[in-house]
């Protein structure tokens, strides 16, 4: 008995110095000249990586590009060379676990979910990926979401070469007034046709593409059905005309958009 336990930690100590080799060749810098790790996951979060790496969904994964309390956007490549941005959402803090609840509570497709951090995180991912697939199914711009599994998501990468598209905020719009009607109807389509709010839209959220506005960071979104999606969406509008106001654009009034919006 004695030896076959010898035998299983042996064993158990092997798979361990296996998992750190991987880990320190998983990530490689942009010009893949030097291996580095750059990043140390949890386990379950590396394993999830090498489960989409498996499945084909990711091929080469690189850098991050943006970090943030919540989460950390990689660049990596699919089977076929597209660019693909790699969202890993990390241990939440308490305060942003306590922002979460109310757009998870609220949602009936996660009326079931646990309150422990890792089921919340879990949830959080997946209503991103599952918000994503109704936007991008309405014709609306953003990234397309490849996969979701735990805390990772998988979505086209708004950029070239691994480099993101700039902010909203840090562009020079050509024609800022053709900007605000664009955006203003993506709320239309969100809400018409994905049947979906942002919560959260701002020139923080809304990247400037080959001179396209393209809106991201969807996981706070909420089906109509919420009891605060009324809320959010006047608030979404009265973010985009004070953004657009500043920049000298004739908006139109929040309650004028928002009939215009939903249809009364």
């Amino acid at each position: 008995m004695a030896a076959r336990k010898r035998g299983l930690w042996k064993k158990l100590a092997r798979k361990e110095r296996k998992l750190e080799r991987e880990q320190k060749h998983l990530i490689r810098d942009r010009s893949e000249e030097e291996a580095a790790l750059e990043e140390v996951f949890d386990k379950p979060t590396l394993m999830t990586i090498y489960t989409l790496i498996n499945r084909g969904v990711i091929d080469r994964m690189y850098g991050a590009v943006k970090s943030g309390k919540e989460a950390k956007i990689y660049w990596a490549l699919g089977p076929k060379g597209e660019e693909l941005a790699v969202k890993i959402y990390l241990t939440v803090t308490a305060e942003f676990r306590k922002g979460m609840l109310p757009y998870i509570k609220g949602d009936e497709r996660f009326k079931h979910v646990k309150g422990s951090t890792r089921a919340l995180i879990y949830a959080w991912a997946e209503k991103e990926f599952k918000n994503l697939t109704l936007a991008h199914r309405a014709g609306v711009r953003v990234p397309r979401p490849y996969a979701v599994r735990n805390n990772v998501l998988v979505v086209e990468f708004i950029g070239e070469k691994g480099v993101p598209a700039p902010l909203l905020r840090e562009v020079e719009l050509e024609n800022p007034e053709e900007t605000y009607l664009e955006l203003l109807e993506a709320v239309r389509f969100l809400y018409r046709k994905a049947e979906l709010v942002h919560g959260d839209l701002s020139e923080y959220n809304i990247m400037v593409f080959k001179g396209q506005p393209v809106i991201f960071d969807l996981s706070q979104a909420v089906l109509l059905s919420h009891s605060m999606a009324d809320e959010f969406l006047r608030r979404d509008l009265k973010n985009l005309n004070k953004y657009f106001g500043k920049l000298g654009v004739k908006v139109k009034p929040e309650a004028e958009a928002y009939r215009w919006i939903v249809g009364k």
